[in-house]
């Protein structure tokens, strides 16, 4: 008998290990058998008792396909069908020793479709042809949709897959046979051609990587000249910022863009403003969210406005009480300081008190809780908050009404901040406004938070009375607030100086007179006189308690001084003033009085 042995690899070196391997698997898979066939990955391998060669008639076929479908069986078809037609072609026309072709194509969803075709060269390229044709149009009937198959047969076999299951540079045909020819894809490179498409890829990379880093370089530059072409605020002459606040961070968090506010406020209308203050305006705004807003311009010429700022940024964000007004944030744009505060409706206390309509929405039991509700404002500025703060202008007009009527303390641009283990302070600049200050505060730059407190008698006497400080109306006499007040005490005609609203109310006249005489123990003369705020409200808490007998308050005006007149600008002690602007500060108008004569000159005053 007869035995034909055939077998096709286009690498010549894998002929003596496939037959050394074929001869222990015929042995075992294929024994008494008088054809068989084997398929290696770089050949194939017939063995028959009949010519082999030219052998058309064979009708065996093996398919095998991959698990995994495509995700879009359509366009994956529509990419594998070209291809396989291209290469098929390809092997046809290879010659009498080449019947070989690879290549790959772009599929769906970035992915890439690999595919190999061969037949046996000893195939007429029309035989090639039909086998190929026949067994790629099996592909509907085995493997529609699967991302991988292949179906081999004796004289041809095709694959494909989603991945590179051949490796381009093992097909390398020895001379004289030409290189394989592979199907050109746009989105993988040609198994010949990999150092060209990795040197263009390098390159690429490269001018990618270079052109990044120069647009970040040129980012950081101008970001840094943008810093640096930002005025700095001025500083104080002889006080910097970090000793009237010891260090409490930062609180860039709260920064809102200067157009955000710009937008919000109708770019500063004159319909939006609510008011002007020693520092600037204020206007109301609404952002995007609804949310309205009160927003405090700093005047741009203001050297004191940049004090101002910085204070309440760095104390007032820090703060968290419900009778302060609350902090949402700030802005700054070139010479633009902007403050942002929660919208309060009813604007400030002097606007109500003050004004012979609007004070009829003031009875009794309003006042009282804003006097309460300022005084524990202020017991959290002096005792319970971890910053201990000395506000240094409480007046009518920094309380801010809400809805409700509650009052928030505001305005912390000239309040100081201490450790807890002090308790007062010396400075040479004297800020704040006439009527509220302390004595002691005024004439020697001593301030603690009996300073405070003072301030805060000022107050009650004005809820009470319904009246300036400056200036107490009542018949044809005009005088002081604190003046009369006194003088009424002393007389048992205390009743007289209280609003007539007030009497003609349902409040009690008892708890009324009660509040003056609270009012008087906190503009006492002496310091150590005078409550605290804790004390102060536990006195208006409970009227259980035995109020000690007022001392005499510290007259240091006289009764012609205008009612009107603005506030202390910060001094220094080496600047002369006029002899009238001095005595005015430091002259008595009551014998009781043991203020001593102030020494030290001080500036002009001008508006704040």
């Amino acid at each position: 008998m007869v035995s034909y042995i055939y077998i096709y690899t286009p690498i010549q070196s894998h002929n003596q290990l496939i037959l050394n391997d074929s001869v222990v698997k015929l042995r075992s898979l294929c024994s008494n058998t008088k054809e068989a066939i084997g398929y290696y990955d770089y050949c194939i391998l017939k063995y028959s008792n009949q010519t082999i060669l030219q052998q058309t008639g064979f009708r065996f076929y093996v398919s095998l396909a991959n698990t995994q479908n495509s995700s879009d069986i359509t366009r994956f078809n529509d990419a594998l069908r070209p291809l396989l037609a291209g290469l098929r072609r390809k092997a046809a026309d290879g010659g009498s020793l080449l019947k070989f072709a690879s290549g790959n194509v772009s599929g769906p969803d970035f992915s890439n479709i690999y595919a190999l075709v061969q037949c046996t060269p000893d195939l007429s390229d029309v035989d090639c042809d039909s086998c190929l044709e026949d067994s790629i149009n099996r592909i509907p009937q085995f493997m529609n949709g699967r991302v991988g198959g292949r179906i081999l047969k004796p004289m041809c076999n095709f694959r494909y897959e989603n991945y590179r299951f051949f490796n381009g540079s093992a097909l390398v045909i020895p001379s004289p046979l030409p290189p394989p020819v592979s199907q050109p894809s746009p989105s993988s490179p040609l198994p010949g051609n990999n150092n060209d498409t990795t040197r263009v890829v390098i390159i690429i990379v490269t001018i990618v990587v270079v052109t990044a880093v120069i647009i970040i370089a040129l980012l950081c530059i101008f970001m840094r000249l943008r810093r640096r072409k930002k005025p700095t605020p001025q500083p104080l002459p002889n006080e910097s910022i970090q000793s009237e606040s010891i260090d409490i961070g930062t609180a860039e968090s709260l920064q809102f863009p200067f157009g955000t506010i710009k937008e919000a406020t109708h770019d500063f209308s004159e319909e939006n403003k609510l008011g002007r203050g020693g520092f600037g305006a204020v206007y109301k705004g609404t952002l995007r969210d609804g949310q309205d807003i009160a927003v405090k311009r700093l005047a741009r010429d203001s050297g004191q406005g940049d004090v101002e700022f910085k204070n309440e940024v760095l104390l007032v964000a820090k703060l968290q009480h419900r009778n302060l007004v609350r902090l949402l944030g700030f802005s700054i744009e070139g010479s633009e300081r902007l403050l942002i505060y929660e919208f309060l409706p009813n604007a400030s206390l002097d606007q109500f008190i003050f004004d012979p309509t609007k004070r009829k929405l003031l009875d009794w039991d309003r006042r009282y809780n804003i006097i309460k509700g300022i005084a524990k404002g202020l017991l959290y500025l002096h005792e319970d908050s971890r910053l201990k703060i000395f506000h240094r202008d409480m007046k009518a007009s920094n309380v801010l009404l809400d809805s409700e009527m509650n009052p928030k303390i505001a305005d912390f641009g000239m309040a100081r901040l201490f450790k807890p283990e002090e308790t007062q302070g010396d400075t040479s600049r004297i800020v704040g406004t006439y009527g509220y200050m302390a004595p002691e505060y005024a004439m020697h730059g001593q301030f603690s938070v009996k300073s405070d407190v003072f301030s805060f008698g000022v107050l009650v006497l004005e809820l009470v009375s319904g009246q300036k400080n400056q200036c107490f109306q009542s018949g044809e006499c005009t005088e002081d607030l604190l003046s009369f007040a006194w003088k009424s005490w002393k007389n048992g005609t205390t009743s007289d100086m209280i609003d007539p609203i007030l009497k003609t109310g349902t409040g009690s006249l008892r708890d009324i007179i009660r509040s003056i005489h609270i009012g008087l123990l906190c503009v006492q003369e002496n310091v150590s006189n005078r409550p605290t705020m804790a004390s102060v409200i536990l006195m208006l808490n409970s009227f259980s308690i035995t109020l000690p007998m007022p001392a005499a308050p510290a007259f240091f005006m006289h009764s012609n001084i205008d009612p009107e007149m603005p506030p202390l600008r910060e001094y220094s002690s080496s600047t002369e003033s006029s002899g009238l602007e001095k005595s005015n500060i430091s002259k008595s108008r009551s014998r009781s009085s043991q203020l001593s004569v102030n020494d030290v000159s001080i500036s002009d005053f001008v508006p704040r």
